[in-house]
């Protein structure tokens, strides 16, 4: 007999499993291969049929002691008109005496005694299903009608992480949920943290997903409601004499003219070149000048400094209050 089936195996847990253990792992497969989230799949919906038929035989004590008892001698040939043991050992060697009445003798194979198991004697039709019709199901020589369980609908929310550029800009995005599926989404531009994208029918048994939006902070821009601050550093010469620079925005490099004679810590401002708000107009972008030494500066730029500090007439320490 070939059609033998390990319904340990079906669900992944071990023979001695607890009934919290079986359950447990028969909820995680089911939400994993349900048919409502598996739309077209025909293979997830015999696994489905699969895991169901397994919990509904280990889920009941009964029933679990007649099928460990019939494993213990499946392969045996002759397994009909052969007398079989009325007592024998589960496979964790424990005595099965819930299940002592059982004749398997009486059973032609495998799917005979789950029919009987599961009470399905009544709903048998004699002719073998024909492969790649509707009720077939593998293994098996009867045709057996099952009823699926329809989840109930339900909304559901996943979190999704996108960078400040991908949120400024929005357009298509290609996502992949915690449950494995890969969905392909419309972003609209200027997404903030906390915001909700709604995914019409992608929830739980065609409920809606929610997709709560998370902004990953950027190494150079800062998101401030709709302003957008950065730290731009300069060297000593651009702060004394001033002049055009290029500042990184949103939008790519832009111009920008520092004033002669600029402080670290003083702020420019780019004019609507921050982030748009929900009424269409952009905010600013903050610029705070960061003047910065060289560390190592080449023999002729020593020379220089050394020159421009015999030349300098500016005591930075003229007005200490001390």
């Amino acid at each position: 007999m070939q059609d033998f089936r390990n319904y340990y195996d079906i669900l992944g847990v071990a023979k001695d499993a607890t009934v919290d253990e079986i359950k447990k792992e028969f909820r995680r497969l089911a939400r994993q291969f349900h048919p409502d989230l598996n739309p077209g799949n025909k293979q997830a919906e015999e696994k489905f049929k699969d895991i169901n038929e397994a919990y509904e035989v280990l889920s009941d004590p009964t029933k679990r002691a007649q099928y460990d008892q019939f494993g213990k001698f499946w392969q045996q040939r002759g397994f009909k008109g052969g007398q079989q043991p009325k007592t024998s050992r589960g496979w964790d060697g424990r005595s099965d005496r819930v299940g002592d009445d059982v004749d398997f003798a009486e059973f032609a194979d495998f799917n005979s005694f789950v029919d009987q198991l599961l009470n399905r004697r009544a709903n048998k039709d004699t002719t073998p299903p024909r492969a790649g019709t509707r009720d077939y199901f593998q293994p098996g020589t009867t045709k057996t009608s099952y009823t699926v369980p329809r989840a109930t609908r339900r909304d559901a929310e996943a979190r999704l992480e996108v960078p400040l550029e991908k949120a400024y800009t929005g357009g298509q995005e290609r996502i992949r949920l915690e449950d494995g599926r890969s969905l392909e989404v419309k972003m609209p531009p200027g997404l903030v943290t906390g915001q909700r994208l709604r995914l019409e029918g992608q929830g739980v048994a065609g409920g809606d997903l929610y997709l709560k939006i998370i902004v990953k902070p950027h190494p150079f821009f800062r998101l401030e409601g709709s302003d957008i601050q950065c730290l731009l550093p300069i060297t000593p010469s651009e702060a004394v004499l001033g002049g055009p620079l290029e500042v990184p925005t949103l939008d790519g490099l832009v111009k920008m003219t520092i004033p002669a004679g600029v402080r670290t810590g003083q702020r420019l401002r780019l004019a609507s070149k921050g982030y748009p708000t929900a009424s269409g107009r952009r905010g600013d972008q903050i610029v705070e000048i960061q003047i910065m030494v060289p560390r190592d500066p080449s023999p002729q730029e020593r020379d220089l400094y050394e020159k421009l500090r015999q030349l300098e007439t500016f005591d930075p320490r003229a007005d200490l209050p001390v």
